[in-house]
């Protein structure tokens, strides 16, 4: 179970740099990274990589879809970990072998 931890740390560092990339980008007048391709890694359990993003890097704070879409993704990453590990036994059980 580790190993998915371990995964999802460096699955959500990653996002947190294209989040920190694409700021880079939009100060330098240069092609960026479409908004759909930000949201949809911060779908795919990047969450909190994306929210830690917006944060530090005061990237897409003015946008709605992403003030409030990505706080949703994180809550959803968090609520399909739940599920997925946890609720009755799910693959929590899996990783235990």
């Amino acid at each position: 179970m580790k190993y998915l931890w371990i995964a999802l740390g460096v699955w959500n560092l990653i996002v947190f740099c294209v989040y920190g990339l694409d700021k880079y980008k939009a100060q330098h007048d240069k092609w960026r990274i479409p908004e759909k391709t930000l949201l949809f890694l911060a779908f795919l359990f990047g969450g909190l990589g994306a929210f830690l993003g917006m944060r530090v890097f005061h990237h897409k704070t003015k946008h709605k879809l992403f003030t409030i879409g990505v706080p949703v993704c994180l809550l959803l990453n968090i609520a399909a970990l739940y599920v997925l590990l946890f609720w009755h036994g799910g693959a929590a059980a899996f990783w235990k072998n």
